[in-house]
């Protein structure tokens, strides 16, 4: 890995390849997502939780055996959304400077590129820059997807906590049966659980309606349906092979 901070000085020229697949990073059964992903999440994926230590961090679940995404086609991901850990690309966050207390700050956000990853340099790419200065569309997209997963890592523990200490998340080892014969069974799950979410009342309720953080809570909810999808997709890789 040689990652550099990107600027439009030595980088004017470069292009880079949106490509997908293991060594990308894209063949995994789940991956990590952001409350500020749900609304999106929740139209193709299903939003799991599960228990760090102290912590509780967010999944997409893409697939039920290992090193498996039911959503990654042989042309890339067939979903409509693709979470932003995986949209980076070859891009990861710098942060220029503290603030007046130590943390870093917000506008400080820079990027940095990752030479070393294949996708970097290939003249069938995408630019980053216009030819005559500012940005070209991909760099600022990129700009976007890097400031929710900045803005998630600061957030989406202190929001899932929230989420459980209203007692919205219900562990659960969830099992998925294909067929008579081919079951499948994810422990140490956490899940929305949708009746607890229907009868969320008093200051619980108010608190969460205040911040915003219900609008999530029933996304992440409404995202179970999804596990059929999941189910279709399956039956549908097992038919082809």
């Amino acid at each position: 890995m040689n990652r550099v901070l990107l600027n439009n000085v030595d980088h004017h020229d470069m292009k880079v390849a949106i490509r997908t697949g293991a060594a990308f990073g894209d063949c995994v059964n789940q991956l990590p997502v952001f409350p500020s992903e749900f609304q999106e999440l929740q139209r193709e994926f299903a939003i799991v939780f599960r228990r760090n230590h102290d912590a509780i961090d967010a999944f997409a679940l893409l697939g039920l055996d290992r090193d498996e995404n039911l959503f990654l086609g042989e042309h890339g991901w067939t979903s409509r959304y693709v979470p932003a850990v995986q949209r980076r690309g070859p891009f990861s966050i710098a942060l220029a400077r503290p603030d007046a207390d130590g943390a870093p700050a917000n506008h400080d956000l820079m990027i940095h590129v990752d030479l070393d990853d294949d996708r970097v340099g290939d003249p069938a790419g995408l630019p980053l820059f216009r030819e005559h200065g500012g940005n070209a569309p991909y760099l600022d997209q990129t700009g976007a997807v890097l400031r929710v997963i900045f803005e998630g890592m600061q957030t989406a523990h202190a929001v899932n906590a929230e989420l459980d200490a209203a007692g919205l998340l219900k562990p659960v080892t969830m099992q998925i049966a294909l067929d008579d014969e081919t079951q499948y069974e994810l422990p140490n799950l956490l899940t929305v659980d949708p009746q607890a979410l229907a009868e969320l009342s008093g200051e619980p309720l108010e608190r969460l309606h205040r911040s915003g953080l219900l609008h999530a809570a029933t996304m992440a909810a409404c995202s179970l349906g999804n596990i059929e999808e999941l189910i279709t997709r399956k039956n549908r890789k097992r038919a082809a092979t």
